[in-house]
């Protein structure tokens, strides 16, 4: 078997153990005779399976019983609509973040539903357009006094930038956090609501992981639809309707291989990864990385070289070898080295090596 160093941002690379264990299970789930496709999402088996993955998740962001865990399908960008839907009336001000292209498809359907309900958005701060590309300074944030909740995101996997620093807020914090989740340290309680899509460092794509605080989902809209609705989920466990028990029991074995790996171990992995290709970008004049240096992730890489014909060689010659993915968004071009939690460091000595082989060749 000959794996590919898989460098797409997602559906992006998943844990070699837990692909092993998948397949290990998939026709017969330790002994029930039956795949955990086709269980009843009210049996037994599968219940220990969602409880598990629920607990594990919640120790892993050190949450606590004022937060539900919730799994709802539309991936991370239903959530874009579905929390401006539960939480901003008439007369409400939302503040919300425009820091690249994810942050500002949630701040545009967050001002649809304000503009239907009489409410207002105000943009915090706004740094999607500067090139390099960056996160808002500690003194650009300008949130709402009295805002109904602040809406940020942790890591734009286009721009390739990180906020490493969380702002200080009065109000309900929530957070898209679907491409650096559990890839680096963070405070989760800071947060009322966060949420990722999964298919990015938790597990297969189709649904989110969605993190939020008991007495923030009773407060929710009872007047949208019902599966729209956090409560809906909440009150039922995420069972109202039929889940998607697939990618929730992956999402469970995920968990279980970053308890395994360790958290901390995890982190500094992580940094040790983005670090060998920062280095290789800044050792020389032929690779030119686009993001501002105190905001770059450690997540996604991006960089460019001297012309767009050299980078489509570059993307050519890397899978030729094996490395997928490495070319950047179609929206702004250049190379792209995602490199999730789960993203060996093989991959990356790969990369690295191949980046000064093709400095040299084509330089």
């Amino acid at each position: 078997m000959a794996r590919a160093y898989n460098f797409s941002a997602g559906p992006a690379t998943l844990p070699l153990e837990v692909l092993q264990q998948v397949q290990a299970d998939l026709v017969d789930y330790k002994g029930t005779g039956m795949s955990v496709m086709e269980m009843s999402h009210r049996g037994k088996d599968y219940d220990a399976i969602h409880a598990e993955a629920i607990a594990n998740f919640k120790e892993l962001c050190g949450i606590g019983d004022d937060y539900e865990v919730v799994f709802v399908q539309g991936g991370g960008s239903m959530q874009f609509a579905m929390i401006p839907m539960n939480f901003l009336e008439a007369g409400d001000t939302a503040d919300y973040a425009n820091m690249g292209t994810w942050s500002g498809k949630a701040l545009k359907e967050a001002q649809k539903v304000a503009a239907l309900r009489g409410a207002s958005v105000n943009t915090v701060a706004n740094c999607a357009k500067d090139i390099p590309t960056r996160m808002p300074a500690d003194g650009e944030w300008k949130f709402t006094e009295g805002a109904k909740y602040a809406h940020i995101c942790t890591n734009e996997t286009i721009s390739g930038v990180q906020l490493k620093k969380l702002p200080e807020v009065n109000v309900p914090l929530f957070a898209d956090m679907s491409s650096d989740i559990l890839g680096i340290d963070r405070d989760f309680t800071k947060f009322d609501l966060f949420y990722a899509g999964a298919q990015k460092n938790l597990g297969p794509s189709g649904m989110a992981v969605v993190a939020i605080k008991k007495e923030l989902a009773a407060k929710g809209n009872d007047k949208i639809p019902t599966l729209l609705q956090y409560r809906t989920h909440v009150d039922n466990n995420s069972l109202y309707n039929t889940p998607p028990t697939f990618s929730i029991y992956v999402f469970g074995e995920v968990m279980k291989w970053v308890k395994k790996t360790g958290k901390a171990n995890l982190f500094a992995l992580n940094d040790a990864k983005a670090k060998k290709i920062y280095d290789a970008i800044d050792s020389t004049e032929f690779y030119r990385g686009t993001a501002l240096k105190e905001y770059r992730s450690n997540m996604n890489v991006t960089f460019r070289l001297p012309t767009e014909e050299l980078e489509a060689k570059f993307v050519a010659d890397a899978k030729a070898l094996g490395m997928s993915s490495l070319k950047g968004h179609r929206s702004v071009g250049g190379i792209r080295a995602t490199i999730y939690n789960a993203f060996p460091m093989a991959g990356v000595d790969a990369l690295v090596e191949f980046m000064k082989d093709f400095e040299k060749k084509n330089g």
